[in-house]
């Protein structure tokens, strides 16, 4: 099918040059892309980043650690380094 799409100059510059570097046409490398493209899950569709990792433990505070004192907690990582 046939269609007409309005670019700026400079990116069909661009895509007209890789197209021919690459040894390809304009029209496939703008079907490739935008097969990659369509390929993608929708961005903002995982709840999670890519690359972050989320780990979860039980835990909580040890019985003699006390967040309120900040000498305290100075001396209780020191001794448990």
């Amino acid at each position: 099918m046939k269609t007409t799409v309005e670019l700026p100059d400079e990116l069909l510059i661009a895509a007209k040059q890789h197209a021919a570097e690459s040894r390809s046409t304009l029209r496939k490398l703008i079907e490739r892309g935008l097969r990659r493209e369509l390929r993608r899950p929708e961005r903002g569709a995982t709840a999670v980043p890519s690359g972050i990792t989320w780990v979860t433990v039980d835990g909580g505070l040890p019985p003699d650690f006390d967040l309120d004192d900040r000498t305290s907690m100075s001396d209780w990582i020191r001794r448990n380094r």
